[in-house]
């Protein structure tokens, strides 16, 4: 039996972007929808469910940032943006809304290529992990709960929504308390080896980590950042 296509949705209002891209990725396999606004894109991905979305910011009817966010609301699906150089602050708000990459224009598509391949192992292997965990062992630090067969994070027993990006750093961070982890392991944590991402995207995932745990608990302080040198998880 064949193994089953992954699904990349691309949104993009610019059409040889889409074609250029949907070709490449068809060639290594994928399956591949398209979509030249947010509206129709987020109206196509509550009907067939993809494996990963790559998002263009700028776009009519509805922007990425707002197709992120209604997305955000609804599933953890792995979310690349494609900004212009000049949208730095695009690419920060971004990731703070729970994208998981960012790539800017013009683009390599070798590169977007091996980003996607990248977030698609992550979860693969995140799936794989589950599948094979011992519930009793799933990790437990003081009032913090992660539970990687259900992709869950609960802290005082409350539900943490997080992407599998913001799960794997709250692992990374949790395993060893005390312990300094600096931005290129918390990477290594979360992208893999050999995956470059700018030191701005793991604070902007910290800094949205630390705001939803204190939605529910506006006291929470576990993260600590050591200036100049990385994150560190509080010893209980």
């Amino acid at each position: 039996m064949e193994p089953t296509k992954q699904t990349i949705v691309l949104v993009d209002d610019d059409r040889n972007i889409l074609t250029s891209v949907q070709m490449t990725l068809e060639a290594e396999g994928f399956t591949v929808h398209t979509y030249t606004d947010g509206e129709s894109a987020l109206h196509g991905l509550m009907s067939r469910p993809a494996d990963l979305a790559v998002l263009d910011i700028k776009m009519p009817r509805m922007d990425g940032m707002e197709l992120l966010q209604r997305l955000r609301a609804r599933s953890q699906l792995p979310v690349i943006f494609l900004s212009s150089k000049d949208e730095e602050v695009d690419q920060l708000m971004g990731l703070r809304l729970g994208a998981d990459d960012y790539i800017t224009k013009p683009f390599s598509q070798r590169l977007l290529l091996e980003r996607i391949r990248a977030l698609l192992r992550r979860n693969e292997l995140t799936r794989n992990e589950a599948v094979g965990a011992n519930p009793a062992g799933n990790m437990v630090r003081g009032n913090l709960s992660l539970d990687e067969t259900r992709h869950q994070c609960l802290w005082h027993g409350r539900d943490i929504q997080l992407t599998v990006t913001e799960f794997l750093l709250v692992k990374a961070l949790a395993t060893r308390p005390g312990l300094v982890k600096s931005r290129d392991q918390l990477i290594d944590a979360a992208y893999g080896e050999n995956i470059y991402v700018d030191d701005r995207t793991i604070d902007s995932h910290i800094k949205r980590v630390r705001k939803k745990f204190r939605q529910v608990d506006e006291d929470f302080n576990q993260i600590e950042t050591l200036y100049g040198i990385g994150y560190r998880y509080k010893e209980e």
